[in-house]
């Protein structure tokens, strides 16, 4: 089985070019969104390159007071634990951006109950979003295994279809809270930043849309996959500007 509708890739010279150009884009959808609907409702996943995106994010000319700012994933740890993307988030954007407290919507993973925890950040995101939530833009990266977010193989997560955040198991020593996939389908665009070698294989079969990766079930249409040379391989002659 395979989607019907081909994404656009556009490939970079190296990983830093990839996160400035996700940077740009992410600052443009947020000036049309803002115009259109007076507010710009981003979720972000973690990451190396992703955090040299939001830094340069942080620079960029967007009406941040308009801007909401949540998380697509986050792994169950303390505050402050260097494996908690809200450690990175802060570090790269939020110690830079003039984002209120209001403004920035981190997943509760220090819940005492984590199933409580899950019911209240979809009701934030229906708060800010609508109803059913509506994300302007999902930022997604792509693991070696085909995971997106924190939707990974053979998890229980990936038959989650009548809720919007969900808890996976124990992943790479850590349970993670998650968007799923009716979350990530709904989102008016979705931008994957996809850099290094290990990722070439999972890169081919995602554009492909093999859904026997979990990558694979999120839509394809308008999203957006911007990746190096290094990811892109063969592909780089082959598709870049899409097809």
């Amino acid at each position: 089985m395979e989607l019907a509708i081909s994404m656009k890739l556009e490939v970079f010279d190296d990983s830093d070019s990839v996160a400035r150009a996700a940077s740009a884009r992410i600052a443009a959808d947020a000036r049309v969104a803002i115009a259109a609907r007076d507010r710009f409702t981003l979720a972000v996943s973690g990451g190396h390159t992703p955090w040299i995106m939001l830094r340069a994010l942080a620079n960029e000319d967007i009406p941040w007071t308009r801007v909401h700012l949540f998380q697509v994933d986050e792994r169950v740890a303390p505050d402050g634990d260097p494996d908690r993307n809200l450690t990175h988030l802060r570090e790269s954007l939020l110690q830079h951006a003039p984002l209120s407290a209001e403004q920035i919507h981190a997943m509760p993973v220090e819940a005492a109950n984590p199933e409580s925890a899950v019911t209240q950040y979809a009701m934030t995101l229906q708060d800010i979003a609508g109803s059913p939530a509506v994300l302007d833009l999902v930022h997604l990266g792509l693991g070696p295994d085909g995971h997106t977010a924190s939707l990974v193989p053979g998890d229980a997560v990936l038959r989650v279809s009548s809720a919007d955040v969900a808890m996976t198991g124990v992943y790479q020593g850590r349970r993670r809270m998650t968007l799923t996939y009716p979350a990530l389908n709904r989102a008016r665009r979705v931008l994957w930043v996809v850099t290094g070698g290990e990722k070439t294989e999972m890169l081919q079969r995602l554009l492909d849309g093999d859904v026997s990766i979990p990558a694979g079930r999120v839509r394809h249409e308008q999203a957006l996959l911007l990746a190096d040379r290094a990811a892109a391989g063969r592909l780089t002659a082959e598709r870049k500007g899409g097809r």
